[in-house]
């Protein structure tokens, strides 16, 4: 197992190699830490996946051939978001339906979340399992449905979800390596590598070619973007929005809670898909916003991305407009170009985007004198959530 210490420098590590400050500052502690193990855990998750190969397609297949299945990715906060990322990537790849559904949306109503009572896989996203709503989720969805199997994705062989699923007949459990069981506040790894692990899975590897490719970029914008990146956030920007399409809206909702919670709250955060901002939240630009819009790899997509970002650019000045992109040359706005994924799936995409963010928050939270693995004092938030109450249910 590849660990953070024996990553090879065309990963981004030793930490001592990246010139970040951020990533150097000892209040970044595990976040830090987990944010430049990205590449190499990605390696490893395509190297785990591929050592199951049979095990996973032997529970998947026979579900997959089923003309009326439902699939379902669901998690809470970042783990739901991943399930926003992979649905619209899913539905194109297998031609069937998935639908991204909260476990929180889940818990709380779920005769509509299972209104619909046809054979359903539960792909269920959890950093460490022992969140209220993860079990919750499953069980009702057992309760609620006649055919349901479960396809556990989490970093914590430990937690309470893998603990429940591991030996159930009808469910399957895929443990992400254990590094990504991220120490830190806010999860960067285990959301990266959970995604990617669910995508080779349910794909059945399609992408596994490039994960190399995925990994090489992310630890090369890792070195060379990093400096950059802190630069940016010592501008302290009092509101960031993030804009994509597709998955990338997702993605976009993603980058906007990092900012949010390492900087516990006190940089305002927007995000929304490209199309979208103009109608209403637009208005959330002032002169001290940052605007970061993610290009989508489809050619007929990264023109709505690409309208938005110059359109902003003309209002907001180039240096306040940020242009992530897998192609070069977009001419909208400052860019950074992400290399060697110009034929990459946007989900695969995303992974190496969304170290912008990681980067991002985490030097934010160090520009404001806050500890990234900590950044909420006073335990208003948790890395577990707590205090939630799930109620009996009487089914239908």
């Amino acid at each position: 197992m590849t660990t953070p210490s024996s990553t090879t420098a065309s990963d981004g590590a030793p930490l001592a190699a990246l010139r970040s400050a951020g990533l150097r500052d000892a209040r970044a502690g595990a976040t830090g830490r987990e944010i430049a193990q990205q590449p190499a855990m990605w390696r490893q998750v395509a190297a785990d996946l591929a050592a199951r190969r049979d095990a996973v397609q032997g529970f998947l297949e026979p579900l997959l051939a089923l003309r009326d299945l439902r699939i379902v990715l669901t998690g809470a906060g970042t783990s739901a978001f991943a399930g926003e990322l992979l649905a619209p990537a899913l539905t194109a790849r297998l031609r069937r339906r998935v639908d991204a559904v909260a476990t929180t949306d889940i818990v709380s109503n779920p005769r509509e979340a299972f209104a619909e009572d046809v054979p359903t896989l539960l792909v269920s996203f959890a950093r460490s399992g022992d969140s209220p709503e993860s079990v919750a989720a499953t069980l009702l969805a057992d309760q609620s449905l006649r055919v349901v199997h479960h396809l556990i994705v989490t970093c914590n062989p430990d937690g309470e979800l893998a603990r429940v699923h591991g030996d159930a007949e009808r469910s399957l459990v895929l443990l992400m390596p254990p590094e990504t069981n991220d120490e830190g506040f806010a999860m960067t790894s285990s959301f990266t590598s959970m995604v990617l692990a669910t995508w080779l899975a349910l794909t059945a590897g399609d992408g596994a070619d490039l994960v190399d490719r995925v990994a090489d970029a992310g630890a090369g914008l890792l070195r060379e973007r990093a400096d950059a990146v802190a630069e940016l956030a010592a501008r302290r920007y009092r509101r960031i929005v993030y804009l994509g399409s597709g998955p990338l809206a997702a993605l976009a909702r993603e980058s906007a809670l990092k900012v949010l919670e390492l900087s516990a709250g006190s940089v305002i955060s927007y995000f929304d898909s490209s199309l979208g901002f103009r109608h209403g939240p637009k208005s959330v630009i002032d002169g001290e916003s940052l605007a970061i819009v993610y290009l989508s790899n489809d050619p007929y997509t990264r023109q709505y991305d690409e309208d938005i970002a110059a359109e902003l650019r003309q209002q907001m000045s180039d240096e306040h407009v940020l242009v992530v992109d897998a192609r070069p040359g977009a001419g909208v706005g400052r860019e950074w170009t992400v290399p060697g994924l110009e034929d990459a799936p946007d989900v695969l995409v995303a992974l190496p985007f969304l170290l912008v963010a990681q980067l991002f928050a985490l030097d934010t939270s160090l520009a404001l004198g806050l500890t990234p693995d900590s950044p909420s004092p006073s335990g208003q938030v948790n890395r577990v959530v707590k205090g939630v109450t799930v109620h009996p249910y009487d089914g239908r």
